[in-house]
C-alpha cells in the first residue's frame, strides 16, 4: 500500500483522514501541531497519542525527512547554505541569511528549472520535477532543527520557478499560514517569478498578502528575450500589466529584480528605458543584483552598479543594491547542486 505524505495534507484534509480512521476530531489538531509546530520527525514523538494510534499512523502515512548532504557556513556574514537530499535522492538548495530584522530563508520549489534564463545556474542541470508542499516545508523545518535559528521570513527564490509549480506552491503557502500550524503571516513571504502572466493574475485573485518579486532583468522585448526565453511567450508589456493588476488587487508593492550584466544591460540607455517602463507603476522597488558569474554563462559582473542605481533614483525610482551574502560559499542558487550531481 502506498502511504500518504502527511505533511502535504491541509488541516481539513488531515481531519477527514483522522475521522475516517475512527479517531476523535480533536486528534487532528493535536497531530497537526506536532507536525507543524513541534516539527517531529517520527510519529512516536507525539507523546499525547496512544501507541495504537501511532501504529495506525505509521501504517497509513509517511513522515519524510531531508538529509543534509553538504552544509557551507560563511565566515563573512553567518550565511548558511544547505544541499538537501530529498527522499528520492534528488537534491535542492536552501540558504539561511541573517538580517537586522531576523533570519530569512531562501527555499527551492523545483528540482532544476525549465525557464532557461541565460545567467542562472539553476537551469543549467535541467528540470527534473516539482517539489511537493511537504518538501518545501521540510526545508524550513530541517534548517531550523539544524541551525537552531528561527526563520522569521521566507523567499521563494531558490532553484525553480515557483509559479511553474503553482498548485503545490499555493498549497504550501496555505499550510505555512495555517492558524492550526505554523501560522506564518504571508506578508513575511516573497515569491520570485520570471513572469508567468496567467499565474500572476490567478495569484492576485487570492489576495494572500505576499510580496511579488518580478525577475525583469531587461526593459525591452529585444533585450529581455535575448537572456530570458520566457519573454517570447509573455512579452514585457504583458508582464508589466500583470504586475499592475497584482498591485491593484492586493495593494502590495511590486519588487523588480534586475541583475546587472557587464556590457549587456548596465548602461545609461537601459536605465532610462527602465525608468520609462516602471515609473507608472510607482510605488515599486527595483532590486539591483550584481550578476552571479557562472562557468557556462559567460557573463561578467557590471562595474556600473552604483552609477546605474544613481540613474534610477534620480529618475524617480526606488532602487537599492542587494546586499551580497555568503559570497565566500557561492550562496547564489544552483551552484552547489550543479557541482554535486
Amino acid at each position: 500500500m502506498t502511504k500518504t505524505d502527511i505533511l502535504s495534507l491541509s488541516f481539513n484534509e488531515l481531519e477527514a483522514e483522522i475521522l475516517a480512521m475512527g479517531e476523535k476530531k480533536f486528534r487532528a489538531k493535536q497531530l497537526f501541531e506536532w507536525l507543524h509546530k513541534k516539527k517531529v520527525t517520527e510519529f512516536s514523538q507525539c507523546t499525547n497519542l496512544s501507541a495504537q494510534f501511532v501504529a495506525a499512523l505509521d501504517e497509513k502515512f509517511c513522515l519524510n525527512n531531508l538529509k543534509i548532504k553538504k552544509r557551507l557556513v560563511s565566515s563573512i556574514d553567518n550565511t548558511v547554505k544547505y544541499l538537501y537530499e530529498l527522499p528520492d535522492g534528488e537534491r535542492v538548495e536552501t540558504v539561511l541569511m541573517s538580517y537586522s530584522h531576523g533570519n530569512s530563508l531562501c527555499i527551492s520549489t523545483q528540482v532544476g528549472c525549465r525557464m532557461g534564463c541565460a545567467f542562472c545556474a539553476s537551469t543549467k542541470a535541467g528540470f527534473v520535477r516539482n517539489l511537493t508542499p511537504a518538501e518545501m516545508l521540510l526545508q524550513i523545518y530541517e534548517t531550523e532543527r539544524d541551525s537552531g535559528r528561527p526563520v522569521e521570513s521566507l523567499v521563494l527564490m531558490g532553484i525553480g520557478e515557483p509559479l511553474d509549480n503553482y498548485d503545490n506552491v499555493l498549497k504550501f503557502l496555505y499550510l505555512l499560514s495555517s492558524p492550526e500550524g505554523r501560522n506564518m503571516s504571508l506578508r513575511h513571504v516573497s515569491l520570485s517569478t520570471c513572469g508567468l502572466v496567467d499565474r500572476i493574475n490567478e495569484l492576485a485573485e487570492f489576495k494572500l498578502g505576499l510580496t511579488l518579486s518580478l525577475s525583469l532583468h531587461a526593459p525591452t522585448d529585444e533585450k529581455r528575450s535575448a537572456i530570458m526565453p520566457i519573454n517570447k511567450k509573455y512579452c514585457v508589456a504583458e508582464v508589466i500589466e500583470a504586475c499592475r493588476n497584482y498591485f491593484e488587487k492586493t495593494g502590495r508593492r511590486i519588487s523588480f529584480e534586475f541583475s546587472l550584466i557587464a556590457d549587456v544591460n548596465d548602461n545609461r540607455e537601459t536605465a532610462m528605458e527602465l525608468i520609462k517602463l516602471l515609473k507608472p507603476l510607482s510605488p515599486c522597488h527595483v532590486n539591483l543584483i550584481p550578476v552571479n558569474e557562472i562557468r557556462e554563462g559567460g557573463f561578467r559582473k557590471s562595474p556600473n552598479v552604483k552609477s546605474f542605481q544613481k540613474f534610477l533614483t534620480e529618475g524617480g525610482l526606488n532602487a537599492t543594491v542587494r546586499r551580497t551574502l555568503g559570497s565566500d560559499i557561492s550562496a547564489a542558487c544552483g551552484q552547489l547542486r550543479r557541482d554535486n550531481i
